[in-house]
């Protein structure tokens, strides 16, 4: 029977309990995919990570990352607290390479004074591409709102991936407080949208200048509000780039959690390049546990 170590870690903030908590699992070459899955739905965290040996040596490690119900090609919060909990373990690395199953993950590892790892920068493995746009009234649905407190002036609803697709929408400042996920309405969208694939990720934002407020709801797949959501920040903050022909680049201040409790801080960097639009995500971490699983 193997016994893997595991640690766990809050992502997106620098206090204890707040931020998004994520549990990297330390091996696990051996698991066959329904074994992580269970794992990964044992932590019932927003997502597991489980870090396995790189197919190329020159990169730092293979990572496999599952929600609730499903392995996913990228997500933001997992590559962040990942790349933490190695760091904390290794006083050597700086600088790491990720393999997912959307490409390779770059990253930054930041450290304080006393070289203590204190969180990392990752950059997207793929530039910003944009799907179907959706009407106000479906995002009006799925959350319990009214057409009117959705934002059309910028962008209309509308799918954007860096790796991983969600529906981006901006609502009124007062209709963010008032989201309320209606899981008869996700499942009718989804239906009706089968190209978002096994889920309807709605995220959802309200701007004042490169300062935004968001929230992420992805019911189908268990996740009936997400802490702090890197993978849909980062197509959010290269989507808002990709409107303003003006800057090459910019840089948003995002804030999410807030009305679950789990205040999460995310800055997230877009820029134009050669190959597209890509972010960068920063962000703090705190680990928290650590412990063994018997499998």
């Amino acid at each position: 029977m193997p016994t893997l170590p595991f640690f766990t870690a809050d992502v997106f903030t620098t206090t204890r309990f707040g931020g998004n908590p994520l549990a990297v699992v330390m091996g696990g070459e051996t698991l066959d995919t329904a074994t992580m899955q269970a794992v990964a739905a044992e932590f019932n965290l927003s997502e597991t990570t489980f870090v396995l040996p790189p197919s190329d040596p020159a990169h730092t490690a293979h990572v496999r990352i599952f929600n609730r119900t499903a392995e996913m090609t990228f997500a933001g919060h997992p590559m962040v607290g990942t790349a933490f909990v190695l760091a904390r373990r290794d006083p050597t690395l700086d600088e790491a390479t990720f393999e997912i199953a959307a490409g390779l993950v770059r990253i930054r590892i930041a450290r304080d004074e006393a070289g203590t790892a204190i969180g990392a920068a990752i950059t997207t493995p793929q530039p910003l591409t944009i799907g179907e746009t959706l009407p106000p009234e479906l995002i009006a649905g799925v959350l319990r709102l009214d057409p009117g407190d959705v934002v059309t002036t910028t962008h209309p609803p509308i799918a954007a991936s860096n790796g991983n697709t969600y529906v981006i929408a901006e609502l009124t400042a007062h209709a963010l407080a008032r989201c309320s996920p209606d899981i008869d309405a996700f499942r009718a969208a989804l239906s009706a949208h089968p190209q978002q694939g096994n889920r309807f990720s709605v995220h959802v934002y309200s701007r004042e200048g490169d300062t935004l407020r968001a929230r992420m709801f992805a019911p189908l797949v268990g996740t009936w509000e997400d802490p702090a959501t890197g993978s849909a920040n980062a197509p959010l903050a290269c989507l808002l780039l990709s409107l303003d022909a003006a800057r090459e680049a910019a840089t948003f201040t995002i804030h999410q959690g807030v009305e679950m409790g789990r205040p999460s801080l995310l800055e997230v960097d877009a820029q134009r390049t050669a190959a597209g639009i890509m972010a960068t995500l920063h962000g703090s971490c705190v680990p928290v546990m650590a412990g063994e699983i018997s499998l």
